[in-house]
C-alpha cells in the first residue's frame, strides 16, 4: 500500500504521522494525546509551561522529563505554583530531573500567577483558551502534508499569542501558541490517512456536544 506523503508505517503495523519516531513514549503521545481536546485547567497550564521549557530543545526531551516536571511543580496546580518563592526557584535549579534554566523556571511561576488572575476574570483557563478555536474558514480544506507544512503559525495562533503576552505570559510566540493549539486539540493536524485523526475528530465532536448540552 502506498502511503500519502507525511505518513509512515511503523514496525508495529500502525500508520502514524511522520513526526512520530520509533520511541515508544513518543508513539503513545501521538496515538493517545496529541490533538485530543483538553478542557482541564491543570493540563492546559502544564502544557503552556512545558512549551516554554521546550524552547531550544525537542519535545521528546521534555516528554521524557514530564513526570519529573509534574513532581517538581506540584502537579502543575495553578494555585500552588503561583505561590512559589525564591526557595522554590533554588530548589528547582538543583533538580537534575528537569530543565534547570532560571529564566524558564521564572516564566513558569509567572505563568501560574497570570493564569490565576485569568481564571478569576474568565472563570477558567479552559474557557479562555477555547475562545481561540479557529473558524473553519481559517482551516485547510484537506489536512495533507503540504497543508501541514504551511501551518507553523496561523491567524488564530497570532491572536492567542498576542493576548497571552498582554496578560503577562512569556515564551508564547505565535509558533509556540500554534504547537499548544495542536497538542490541546483546538485543531486536528493529524494527516489524512493517520488513524489517530478519526480518534481526534470523534473526541472533538463529543466535546462539542457536551458544551452545547451545558
Amino acid at each position: 500500500m502506498n502511503l500519502a506523503e507525511g505518513l509512515r508505517k511503523h514496525d508495529d503495523g500502525v500508520v502514524r504521522c511522520f513526526w512520530a519516531t520509533d520511541d515508544a513514549l513518543y508513539r503513545r503521545y501521538h496515538d493517545e494525546e496529541w490533538g485530543i481536546p483538553v478542557r482541564s485547567d491543570t493540563r492546559l497550564f502544564e502544557k503552556l509551561c512545558l512549551e516554554g521549557f521546550q524552547s531550544g530543545l525537542s519535545w521528546l526531551t521534555i516528554l521524557r522529563k514530564r513526570e519529573s516536571f509534574r513532581a517538581a511543580f506540584s502537579g502543575f496546580a495553578i494555585e500552588h505554583v503561583a505561590e512559589f518563592g525564591p526557595a522554590d526557584v533554588e530548589r528547582l535549579l538543583t533538580d537534575s530531573r528537569i530543565v534547570r534554566h532560571r529564566g524558564k523556571i521564572d516564566a513558569a511561576i509567572n505563568h501560574a500567577r497570570a493564569a490565576r488572575e485569568l481564571v478569576q476574570q474568565e472563570g477558567s483557563l479552559a474557557d479562555y483558551v477555547w475562545r481561540f478555536l479557529p473558524p473553519e474558514s481559517e482551516r485547510p480544506r484537506t489536512m495533507d502534508y503540504a497543508a501541514l507544512r504551511t501551518l507553523g503559525t496561523t491567524a488564530a495562533s497570532n491572536r492567542l499569542s498576542r493576548d497571552l503576552k498582554q496578560r503577562g505570559f512569556r515564551f508564547v510566540g505565535p509558533t509556540t501558541a500554534y504547537a499548544f493549539m495542536q497538542a490541546m486539540g483546538l485543531v486536528n493536524d493529524h494527516i489524512v490517512g493517520c488513524p489517530a485523526r478519526a480518534t481526534v475528530d470523534a473526541a472533538q465532536r463529543a466535546l462539542h456536544h457536551r458544551v452545547v448540552a451545558v
